[in-house]
């Protein structure tokens, strides 16, 4: 295995020691066939923290080879064993917390209590979790005619290929790679080519605690190289993309060659919908929490204030001075609440969303720019920034990704609901109310995969993740997604059944 000094003079980057920057396949850590090298930027200083192995088409041709050459004995292994190897990993993620946690801050921009206290621990429950589903994957028997006997047994696809986002690598690598391994599939995943040193490093555990060769792949590259190899690759026979809607549909339409089945967690708007009946302290920590944890860069943000207008200026004195009051800084500072975004080009991004915010006559009532310190202008920063404007406007329709919200008020339940259903997406909802009849009939009508009631963005991995509309199809976690990686297989067997009179001689 080869490890490479990284990190250059950077104070901030001499924990490093080493990190991996090659591509795993077949069990070897090897360099791009091309020899392309792609740098990975600290998005706090803007510093080169390593140049990582470039992967393009070939490099994924070669990773789908190895997998298809492991995939027969791995997805024939005992499925406790399978699920032992899983345990052992999340054992071996456990002791390795703080250095995982220190690369997922200095990667992504993450403050490091975030990474300590939930990103590192939700990637060790996911694998333990399904370490121990891998064995429990049951098949039925189905009631035929009489004389047959008839079960479905679920089997695993084969060779699946896995497209990671940048804006949770540690956590959303597990949510991939665990159950598609606990159901005895091979894995080719292409993290972001923005943060992928996490993944670098779990793949670095996996062959410590003992996978296979083969069995896991990991190829950093970009999107339209190596993305779309995998998209479009004939012997790849499932693909599980987190990311944009937009690029969702490019791999609905490569996946067409070989009929490849598709799993997608795209775009969100989620509203968060704060009742005249609600705890309005409980509400508005929540909501900060909704939106401006890890910067606003989640799919499942609460990116859509929208307040009863009895109580509208109340929680937004609130709101707002608890936003003022988040303190930006470097992402390996303790007390830092709110890093900065993960890269430049997203943060220009989401400071234009701003000036299309005031175009559509929207009002700024906090943030809207980077830091005014000395300090931080090298990074990647916006303020927490809340927005008031009309249901109808860009800032309410599209997904920003970053720690800006957009408030809209509403005078009912009715309306409440209209507007919460206004957009094209459905992924994740909110509602705070102390009225449990209210709260259950809007969650039975809220056009959202997954629903929270005085609460916002709780995952686990025993619930299932997805969601509707423009937000994609397929669940990630829960049981759902052993369904998502294995297909049924009826059989059909003749035990008592007579041979119909006109097929006997």
């Amino acid at each position: 295995m080869t490890i490479q000094n990284q990190g250059g003079n950077n104070p901030r980057h001499a924990k490093l020691q080493s990190v991996q920057t090659k591509l795993l396949i077949n069990g070897e850590w090897v360099d791009g066939v091309d020899g392309g090298k792609i740098a990975t930027i600290d998005p706090y200083d803007g510093t080169v923290i390593a140049e990582i192995a470039e992967a393009r088409e070939a490099d994924v041709d070669l990773a789908v080879e190895a997998a298809k050459a492991a995939f027969p004995s791995w997805s024939k292994m005992a499925a406790h064993d399978r699920g032992r190897l899983l345990l052992k990993l999340a054992d071996r993620i456990e002791e390795d917390t703080e250095y995982l946690a220190y690369l997922e801050a200095i990667d992504t921009g993450h403050p490091i209590n975030d990474c300590l206290r939930l990103d590192v621990p939700r990637t060790v429950l996911c694998y333990r979790y399904f370490g121990g589903i891998a064995d429990k994957v049951e098949g039925s028997v189905i009631p035929v005619d009489a004389g047959f006997l008839n079960y479905v047994k679920r089997e695993p696809i084969g060779v699946v290929g896995q497209i990671v986002p940048w804006n949770f690598p540690l956590m959303f690598t597990s949510w991939k790679m665990a159950p598609a391994l606990a159901a005895g599939n091979a894995v080719v995943i292409k993290p972001s080519e923005i943060t992928p040193l996490t993944t670098l490093r779990i793949g670095e555990l996996m062959m410590e605690v003992g996978f296979p060769p083969g069995v896991v792949n990991i190829v950093t590259g970009y999107g339209h190289t190596a993305g779309q190899r995998i998209s479009d690759h004939p012997e790849i026979g499932k693909i599980s993309f987190t990311g944009s809607t937009d690029t969702g549909r490019r791999i609905v339409q490569a996946s067409a060659g070989n009929l490849k089945k598709v799993q997608l967690e795209l775009g969100g708007k989620g509203p968060n919908i704060v009742f005249e009946d609600a705890n309005i302290p409980a509400a508005v920590g929540g909501s900060a929490f909704a939106i401006f944890h890890n910067q606003g860069q989640a799919c499942i943000a609460g990116s859509r204030i929208m307040l009863h207008e009895s109580i509208a200026d109340n929680f937004l004195e609130k709101f707002t001075a608890l936003a003022g009051s988040i303190r930006l800084g470097d992402p390996l500072d303790p007390n830092t609440e709110m890093g900065p975004l993960t890269s430049e080009l997203h943060q220009k991004r989401v400071l234009s969303f701003v000036d299309v915010a005031k175009e559509q006559g929207g009002e700024v009532l906090c943030g809207g720019a980077g830091p005014e310190s000395e300090a931080l202008e090298s990074g990647y920063f916006v303020k927490p920034t809340i927005v008031r404007a009309k249901y109808t406007d860009r800032v309410a329709q599209e997904e920003v990704f970053g720690p800006f919200v957009t408030v809209l008020t509403f005078k009912d339940d009715e309306e409440a609901l209209k507007i919460a259903n206004s957009t094209d997406y459905g992924l994740g909802a909110g509602l705070w109310t102390r009225d449990i009849t209210r709260a259950h009939r809007m969650a039975d009508n809220l056009h959202a995969g997954m629903v929270w009631i005085n609460c916002y963005k709780r995952v686990h991995p025993g619930s299932p993740f997805g969601g509707v509309g423009q937000s994609g199809y397929g669940r990630e976690m829960g049981f759902d997604v052993m369904r998502e990686y294995t297909q049924a297989k009826s059989v059909w067997v003749n035990v008592d059944a007579q041979i119909p009179p006109f097929y006997q001689r």
